[in-house]
């Protein structure tokens, strides 16, 4: 894993990403136990586009430069761990990567999504397995209520939050 980010830094150097921050269930695993998960989910800012789409193909230009060729479904295999880069859009993934977290990986900096942003992106997608992370998230201490409730009313997220938490 630390080869892994040490690749996704060298891509922010280059300028191929303006910014990045790990998402998904390793995210997650960041600020409370782990979960079983296939990839890593890395968050992408990307420099202005000329026009509507991101055009991500330097990247892969640049990885494959450096020998990354092997794919696993719409994974690419950095250093062993199959990393998926996802564009963030307007609103809460946009707001979750501004305010990531700047930590320490065994020496070598990272970004990760704030616990807070972490649930309610997991709340958004609605999906079993991220409804599954709730009592783990609010067990673990890492969140602050206030930031998460403030979130989820700028999204129009609280109805489905209090179905979820009212079992």
């Amino acid at each position: 894993m630390k080869q892994t980010l040490s690749i996704l830094n060298l891509l922010v150097e280059k300028g191929l990403i303006d910014k990045y921050a790990i998402g998904g269930a390793m995210g997650a695993t960041f600020y409370t136990e782990p979960f079983t998960t296939f990839d890593l989910d890395v968050f992408v800012l990307f420099p202005k586009a000329k026009g509507p789409l991101v055009d991500i193909s330097p990247i892969y230009t640049f990885l494959k430069a450096l020998g990354y060729t092997e794919f696993a479904g719409e994974c690419i295999m950095i250093e062993g761990t199959p990393v998926q880069f996802l564009p963030t859009t307007r609103g809460l993934l946009d707001e979750a990567l501004e305010k990531a977290r700047k930590i320490d990986y065994d020496g070598v900096p990272t970004w990760v999504l704030g616990p807070e942003h972490l649930l309610a992106i997991s709340i958004a997608t609605g999906r079993p397995k991220d409804r599954a992370r709730v009592p783990l998230f609010m067990s673990s201490g890492a969140i602050n209520e206030a930031c998460l409730h403030e979130i989820l009313s700028r999204y129009n997220l609280l109805e489905r939050w209090k179905t979820w938490t009212k079992d």
